[in-house]
Formats: structure tokens, C-alpha cells, sequence
């Protein structure tokens, strides 16, 4: 046989073994027990498992600061192409136009070109252009053809300028708590952070010029309450003497206006031109006593935040968040005015809160310390409030299906688990609610309860979910994190806080070290689990949708104060994101064969510029096969990918979304191991589906 047979016979007997990536990270399941071709994670950060039943690992999202300012994502720049350089200009420094008087900031140079940022006015297309009084060239029509490379890295440098005018949320300590509101059609921002004396707790709302604080205003009470057919409402004036304030929240909690013994507390701008007192007082015709001076708001600094959105009023108008810190008094706020809730409790500082079946439900140590309905102030036993205990420490609450149509509540407490069954409708009864013990042997921790299709928590012993029965007659346990346990172990007492996203299908959790859990779950089973790794540890997470449906995620940091947008951009607020994953060790269907490898391919998706790096062992790493270097490679997608170009001319880049990458995978050994990695703070999220390995078979292990 010549060299061109040989060769062709092992063309001829090349196989091919398709990985199909699916499963997450897996520390338990023996290499030789995965099924043929299945890639499952042994070591994995920053890449996440595909919400689909066909698999695949996207490199995660990056994160970048909010305040209401412009995002650093939606950052764009331009380039201005000159003829030559007069002078050279420096980056940071600021272009005008000589002509147009239009500014910008520089953040790239190229050889005949500026790239530039943070635009106003227009640059016309053969002006003088300058910093300051220096020419720098007469601008020309844009020529330049940039790479993939070079978009993504200037695009990235765009993101800088806009990142550095974005500032944290004023104070000291962690954000211990964020959240949002949809009001009139805006989406309104909101986070509370301890001040800088750390005294007080404030609360912040993002604005165009940055976090900006909530006034949180004054209270009085009020007894005595009396009108035969009238009863005060938000924005009616209250008035005493020469004293009037306008009422921002009517807050009544016993008794009625009609019979003349309605009681609570109004809260109010601050009354002019002086101070209320106690004494007789009126709201127009209404009548009523205060029962003391008008006192400013506030609250104490050190708690943590968790918050419900609910409409009680039934308007779109009236939906409003309810929240408490295990601090303070549980609150309201309609996105402008603050009015806390007193419950009369002996400690009055509830951790958990649930706004379930038109009640407001608080956790106040060991107990459930339910509202009237449809009255979240009123905790009153004669509205039908109510106290149930549950003997062990509440960490708290999710509404679940029911059985027969009822709604149902679960408590969960530390090391066990309650289902409240009950309706509002059933107020004349006298065991309106029905707690019933779901389990006394596993429990949740603080602040990881969450729900998509189903229910779920971190315990001691990993990830509970909670699944309604088919029947919806009753609920069904199960365990999804057995095969990380070393990871589960590993951040035991280290939790922070949870959310979902809910178009990723993901139930996450966020430890005190940085690291986060994403939990990808279709149709109630497991995708796939996979660490991530954050420069910074999130104290506090909220998840919530825009007036225009799109899915947010914010997290407020345990340093800094600043508030993060998740899912978003490039890099982690400036910070490279490293990704790594390695898949477990595949014999292609031949564990004691020696093989040939011979080339690969991965398949990619993406809507922009890729780049990341492939090695290979072969025969578990041993020494006696020669183990190749790393090998870089690019996917040069750009599909979607756009810029302004100072209004000369546009640039489009155009490129498949699905690709491919030919990897040069060579040598010999029974068995073989694929590590992938990145890391950068310009490449956006890819996607790799599989990867297919040619190799050809040699000879059986002796």
C-alpha cells in the first residue's frame, strides 16, 4: 500500500462521536457511567445550561451598574475619519466639531481615524475638528472597514464612559435592599441603603441625574374619627387651627367613621405653619382628635429587604410594594409615598412578607401575622385579622395552587415546612385558615424561597423543589442538587439571596464568597446547574418586568453600594468575565481502545463577537501520551451588531448567528477531555450546542 492508500484508508475508517452538551455540573456520577456523547460539566464557572430539552452552555451574562442613567450597554460610538492628523489628539480628551460646535469624548485612535462617544449635536462631515483650540485634522467621509474585533472592543470602550457617570446608591454598608415599580407607564427603580453615618436606613429612587432620596415624610395620630358619611381620602387637607398639611396615606386600623370611632395614623407633608399638637383636628367636614405631635419617619439602619408587588385596590393605579427588613416596621409605598404597617405585635419587626389571596402575610420570628382582607393595614381580630404560629422560625413565604380551586400558602420555616389553606371568602367563619404540617424533617433558609412552575428552596442538605400534585390535592417534595453536593457543601451558611428568571427558566442563588447557583429547570426537571463566579458577593436580588415586558433582574452589592443590572452587557461592570468549563472524560463508545484523534468541531451560536480557548488531554492526562497546548479561536459573529457613524455613512456588520469552529484537536489515548474558556470584558454571551470528534480507532489497551 503507498502513502496515498494509507492515507485514504484512514478516511475510510475515521468515526465521528457527537457530544451533545447538556447536564451542568455533575461531581458524582462515575465517568464510565454517562451515557455515550453526553458532555457533563466536572468543572465549570460563568457558563450557564440552555433552557431547552436539546441542551447547550451559554457563557453567562455580564452585569453593569444602574442608577438611571443611561446603560452602559446601550452605549454607542462613532468614528470621525480625518485626512490626516495635525495633531494627535489623546484618549479621554473631548473632539468638537469647529463648524458644528458638536462634542464628544475620545476613547480609541486609529491611524487615521477618532473613535469617539457620548455625543451631542451633530458633526458635519468636513469640518475642523479639535480639542480645545488644537486642530486635529479636517474630518472626510467615513472609509474605514472596522473588524469584529475592533466593534467589540470600541463598543466596549463606549460602555467604560458611560459606566464611570453611573454612581452608587449614597451611604455605607451593603444596598440592603432593591426594588421597582411599575408607575403610569414607567419603570421606577428604588433601593435602600444605610446612610453614612449608619444611623438611618434610606431609601433611594433612580433618576436622569442618579439615586436621588425618597422623602419619607411625617405621621400623626389620630382617634375619634367622625362622619356620618364621609371618610377622609389621599389628598384631602388636614387641619388644626392655623396648622394644615396635605394627607398622602390614610391608614385606618380600627373602628369606623360612621360610628364615630375610627383610629390609625395619617401620613402627611410636613404640616405649615407649624407643628401639629394633640387636640381636635378636621379633614374638611370629618372630625377627629390627634392623638400627639406629628413625627418624622425614618428608619433604623442594619436589616435586609424583602418586598411583594400588590394591588389591593383593585385600579392599576393602586398596585403598590409591600416590604419589611426584620428591622423595622413592614411598609407601603406607591413609588412616592412611604406609609409603614403596625401590626400591634410586641416586636413589630417582621423578615418575611407575602401578599396572598388579598391579605397581607408577615413572619415575625415563629409566627404568621396575618392582615384583614383586602385591608393590609388593618390587623385588627375583629376585621378578621389573624395570628397563627408555627413553632418554628419562619424564612418564608410562596403562594401555591390549591386543592379544589383554593389558594395555598406555604410557610417555610427552618427545619420544616407548613401549607396554609384558606380563602378570603370564608371571613365569617371562625377557622377560616387551615395550616397543615407538609414536612417536619426539611426546611428552608432565609431569603431562598422562590416560584416559577414550581416551588423552590436551598435546605441543609441542597435544593428542595415543591411540586403541586397533578390532582392539585397536594404537593410532592424532591432534591435537585444530589450530584454537587461538594458544592452545596462547600457553601453551606453562605447564602445571601435567591431569585428566578423566568425566560431563562432559572432558580439562582447567591453566596457570601462571590459564587452564585443557576439552576436551569424545563417542564419541572432539572437542565442543568452551573456555578457562577462574581467578583463581588449580591446582597440583596430582585427580579421584576418593564411596562414593555422585558424581564429585569437587580442586585445590590455586599460592597460598594452599587446596583447592578444582570444579564446585561459585556463584561462584569468592567471586569473581565472568565468562563471556564471542563467536560467530563469521553472514551468515544471505546473505553479500553485506544483512538486517534483528529480534528473537531464546535458549534456555535451568537449574535457578535466570539473568542475563547480549547485544550485537550488525552488517556486521563497521563504522561505517557503527549498532551497538546491550549489553542485560541474566534467566531467572527456580528449578526445584529451595529454603530452610528456621525451621520457620514452607516455601518452594518452582518455575519451567521450559527457556526461551526474547527478545532485542531490531535494525539492518542483511550479517552479524551475538552476544557473551554474565555476571558474578557468585550465578548457578549455565546452559545456552544455540541462538539463533534473525529478520530479513528488503533488497538485495545493491553
Amino acid at each position: 500500500m503507498n502513502a496515498v492508500e494509507s492515507v485514504l484508508s484512514q478516511i475510510q475508517e475515521t468515526d465521528k462521536d457527537a457530544a451533545i452538551f447538556i447536564g451542568g455540573l455533575d461531581e458524582l456520577t462515575p465517568t464510565l457511567q454517562l451515557k455515550p456523547g453526553r458532555a457533563v460539566a466536572r468543572f465549570a464557572r460563568n457558563y450557564e445550561a440552555v433552557a431547552s430539552p436539546n441542551g447547550g452552555y451559554i457563557r453567562t451574562g455580564g452585569y453593569e451598574r444602574k442608577d438611571g442613567r443611561a446603560r452602559p450597554s446601550d452605549a454607542v460610538y462613532s468614528i470621525v475619519q480625518v485626512v490626516s492628523f495635525t495633531n494627535t489628539p489623546t484618549v479621554g480628551q473631548t473632539l468638537t466639531g469647529g463648524t458644528s460646535g458638536a462634542t464628544a469624548k475620545i476613547i480609541a485612535l486609529g491611524s487615521n481615524y477618532i473613535v469617539v462617544t457620548l455625543i451631542t449635536g451633530t458633526f458635519t462631515p468636513t469640518e475642523a475638528v479639535l480639542v480645545g483650540a488644537t486642530p486635529i485634522g479636517t474630518a472626510t467621509m467615513v472609509t474605514v472597514i472596522v473588524s469584529a474585533l475592533l466593534n467589540a472592543q470600541y463598543l466596549n470602550l463606549a460602555a467604560d464612559v458611560y459606566r464611570a457617570l453611573i454612581g452608587a446608591v449614597p451611604g455605607s454598608g451593603p444596598v440592603r435592599g432593591v426594588t421597582s415599580l411599575n408607575v403610569a407607564g414607567v419603570h421606577k427603580l428604588f433601593a435602600f441603603r444605610d446612610n453614612a453615618g449608619a444611623t438611618l436606613c434610606v431609601l433611594h429612587v433612580a433618576s436622569a441625574s442618579g439615586w436621588t432620596v425618597v422623602p419619607l415624610l411625617r405621621m400623626v395620630r389620630f382617634t375619634a374619627g367622625s362622619h356620618a358619611t364621609l371618610i377622609p381620602i389621599d389628598g384631602d387637607t388636614l387641619t388644626q387651627g392655623a396648622d394644615t398639611a396635605i394627607i398622602r396615606r390614610v391608614v385606618r386600623e380600627t373602628g369606623s367613621f360612621a360610628a364615630g370611632t375610627a383610629t390609625g395614623r395619617l401620613i402627611t407633608d410636613a404640616p405649615l405653619p407649624t407643628p401639629f399638637g394633640a387636640g381636635a383636628a378636621t379633614i374638611g367636614a370629618i372630625t377627629l382628635t390627634l392623638s400627639g405631635a406629628d413625627t418624622a419617619i425614618s428608619m433604623l439602619p442594619g436589616g435586609r429587604f424583602e418586598f411583594v408587588v400588590k394591588n389591593f385596590g383593585g385600579q392599576l393605579i393602586s398596585k403598590r410594594i409591600y416590604g419589611c427588613d426584620g428591622v423595622n416596621l413592614a411598609f407601603e409605598f406607591d413609588g412616592t409615598y412611604f406609609a409603614p404597617i403596625e401590626t400591634k405585635a410586641t416586636v413589630d419587626t417582621p423578615r418575611h412578607i407575602s401578599a396572598h389571596n388579598d391579605h397581607v402575610f408577615l413572619g415575625i420570628g415563629s409566627s404568621s401575622i396575618i392582615s384583614a382582607p383586602g385591608r393590609p393595614f388593618v390587623f385588627a381580630a375583629t376585621e378578621f385579622a389573624a395570628e397563627i404560629p408555627h413553632g418554628d422560625e419562619v424564612t418564608g413565604y410562596k403562594s401555591l395552587p390549591g386543592a379544589q380551586g383554593l389558594a395555598t400558602l406555604l410557610v417555610n420555616c427552618r427545619n420544616s415546612k407548613r401549607i396554609i389553606y384558606g380563602s378570603s371568602g370564608d371571613i365569617t367563619s371562625s377557622n377560616r385558615w387551615n395550616p397543615v404540617d407538609f414536612n417536619n424533617e426539611t426546611g428552608g433558609l432565609k431569603y431562598s424561597v422562590q416560584t416559577m412552575a414550581d416551588t423552590y428552596c436551598l435546605d441543609d442538605s441542597g435544593v428542595q423543589s415543591l411540586r403541586a400534585a397533578a390532582e392539585l390535592s397536594g404537593f410532592t417534595p424532591g432534591t435537585l442538587t444530589f450530584n454537587i453536593q461538594n458544592f452545596m457543601t462547600q457553601h453551606r451558611g453562605l447564602l445571601l439571596c435567591s431569585s428566578v428568571h423566568k425566560v431563562k427558566s432559572q432558580y439562582r442563588l447567591y453566596f457570601s464568597n462571590g459564587n452564585a447557583l443557576y439552576l436551569t429547570i424545563l417542564n419541572g426537571k432539572l437542565v442543568g446547574s452551573m456555578p457562577i463566579t462574581h467578583p463581588i458577593p449580591m446582597f440583596c436580588v430582585w427580579n421584576a418586568e418593564t411596562p414593555a415586558g422585558e424581564e429585569v433582574t437587580y442586585a445590590g452589592a455586599s460592597t460598594g453600594g452599587y446596583v447592578y443590572e444582570l444579564d446585561r452587557g459585556s463584561s462584569f461592570d468592567g471586569d473581565n468575565v472568565d468562563a471556564l468549563i471542563t467536560l467530563a472524560w469521553n472514551h468515544s463508545s471505546g473505553p479500553r481502545l485506544i483512538k486517534s484523534y483528529r480534528g473537531g468541531s464546535l458549534e456555535l451560536q451568537s449574535n457578535f463577537y466570539a473568542a475563547f480557548n480549547v485544550a485537550h488531554r488525552l488517556g486521563y492526562g497521563r504522561d505517557d501520551y503527549a498532551q497538546p497546548p491550549q489553542r485560541s479561536y474566534v467566531g467572527n459573529f456580528s449578526g445584529g451588531a451595529n454603530w452610528d457613524s456621525v451621520s457620514w455613512d452607516e455601518f452594518v456588520w452582518d455575519g451567521a448567528v450559527l457556526s461551526p469552529s474547527e478545532l485542531d484537536i490531535e494525539g492518542d489515548g483511550e479517552n479524551i477531555e475538552i476544557s473551554i474558556s474565555s476571558s474578557t470584558d468585550y465578548v457578549y454571551p455565546y452559545t456552544m450546542n455540541s462538539l463533534i470528534l473525529n478520530y479513528f480507532r488503533r488497538r485495545s489497551l493491553r
